[in-house]
């Protein structure tokens, strides 16, 4: 059964009262119509008959009650029927939906926002820091600082000191500034430094081995092979011989070298029948000795010397399909044999026109080399000396490299003057340089340049 409203129960009770109140009415109008006393039975019998009569009209009053008028929210919801309990869910569930993807936004928005925020303030602080990092520490303060620098130490280490020592504002910042502009080959030793020097005066300090006094400063010259250095070492740094030598026999020390500087020493960790793996890997330069420094880190910094030369050049020698070996031995000849750019370029490119026909190459420079000698003649029993390092015995390079050439000789292999000679000889007391395509003619100019001095 449906529901009444509330309108209608409210009509009903009003009807139900007036018919209570119409029959009231009937029965008091009706009342003096009845017989006087005596007729009491019939009056009964009218009263009961009036009575059924009333309840009779009564009855048809009751029927014919008026029907009540409809409302307006019943009659609206006859044109809307209520939402099912599903409908009504899946409202709810889209309407929470809505709502909690206005949050989502909101939140996404101010994350976004205090993102950006804190981004451009880091980038900002970044800037910063890297600006004054690049700075003096102290514009003002030209005082100096003693600063010293261990054998061996890598950039970022240097960076650390100089810190360390109020000479710069950041190590990481000199670090990276020393990688970003490729400045390598610092110097270790004892500096004096101060806090108005910028990064590129500290730098430039530091790769010179200027700003401090060593307790010796040692120069290697040019073409100094493994013996003659380790003379120069004992005379100036009063390390013994031996034990220099002893080093240069040292395999694990070697291997340590050659983990550190694969570049540098692959080819001549392949090499055969060396008599010293390091030899033509010394560079020639002068080099700062601080008292209490050992042997293996002032070697160390000789091998990151010639690397740091080197470096620029190892792609060029890819390129050449040649190797470090290959070039470091060529230099050590030519290093010798000329003593000018333009005569080592030729000499340079005289050894490739004899190698290109299987050719011995025929210096001299090797057969002092195998002797273990230094003189200036050699005679034709030298050339019969039983060696790896005979280049007229034997063709090719050889093991290695025959003395430490200069950085200009090893320019002069990679890019030697082109020509057609395959001999040349020098007159040893004016150091010029006399070149020949054929042994008719070398045997010539031999006769009138050399033979003739005698």
């Amino acid at each position: 059964m449906s529901k009444q409203h509330p309108d209608e129960e409210d009509v009903r009770e009003k009807v139900l009262r007036s018919l209570r109140s119409s029959g009231q009415t009937t029965e008091k109008t009706e009342q003096p119509k009845e017989r006087p006393t005596g007729a009491s039975s019939s009056a009964g019998s009218r009263r009961q008959a009036t009575s059924q009569t009333t309840g009779k009209k009564a009855t048809k009053s009751t029927k014919a009650k008026p029907k009540p008028t409809k409302s307006p929210q019943k009659a609206r919801s006859k044109k809307m029927p209520p939402l099912s309990e599903k409908k009504q869910e899946e409202y709810r569930r889209k309407s929470s939906r809505e709502q909690e993807s206005r949050v989502v936004s909101k939140i996404v928005t101010i994350v976004v926002v205090a993102l950006l925020i804190m981004g451009t303030i880091l980038a900002f602080s970044i800037y910063r820091y890297v600006s004054s990092g690049l700075k003096p520490l102290d514009a003002n303060n030209s005082e100096k600082v003693a600063v010293e620098i261990p054998q061996g130490s890598s950039n970022k280490a240097i960076g650390e000191i100089l810190e360390k020592d109020n000479v710069i504002k950041s190590g990481m910042i000199f670090n990276y500034y020393t990688k970003f502009n490729n400045l390598t080959g610092f110097q270790a030793g004892k500096y004096n430094l101060s806090p108005d020097m910028t990064l590129d005066e500290i730098s430039e300090a530091l790769v010179n081995g200027t700003g401090g006094a060593a307790d010796v400063k040692l120069t290697i010259p040019e073409g100094y092979d493994v013996d003659q250095i380790g003379d120069a070492i004992e005379k100036n740094l009063k390390i013994k011989k031996k034990n220099f030598l002893a080093l240069m026999e040292n395999d694990e020390f070697f291997e340590e070298l050659h983990k550190k500087y694969p570049q540098l020493l692959d080819s001549a960790a392949e090499a055969e029948g060396v008599r010293y793996r390091l030899e033509g890997y010394l560079f020639p330069a002068t080099y700062d000795y601080y008292q209490g420094t050992d042997l293996e880190t002032f070697v160390t910094s000789m091998v990151d010397k010639t690397n740091s030369v080197m470096s620029p050049y190892y792609q060029t020698i890819t390129d050449k399909g040649l190797t470090v070996q290959h070039v470091l031995t060529l230099a050590s000849l030519v290093e010798k044999e000329g003593n000018n750019e333009s005569d080592r370029r030729k000499i340079a490119q005289v050894f490739f026109n004899r190698l290109a026909v299987d050719m011995p190459i025929q210096s001299d420079i090797s057969i002092l080399y195998a002797l273990g000698e230094h003189k200036e003649l050699v005679t034709y029993k030298d050339l019969e000396v039983d060696s790896p390092y005979n280049l007229y015995t034997n063709r090719g390079y050889g093991p290695g490299p025959f003395d430490n050439p200069s950085e200009q000789s090893i320019k002069a292999v990679l890019n030697p003057q082109s020509n057609d000679y395959y001999y040349f000889v020098a007159d040893v007391s004016t150091g010029q340089v006399y070149y020949a395509q054929t042994l008719e003619e070398h045997n010539a100019l031999v006769e009138e340049h050399v033979n003739n001095n005698d």
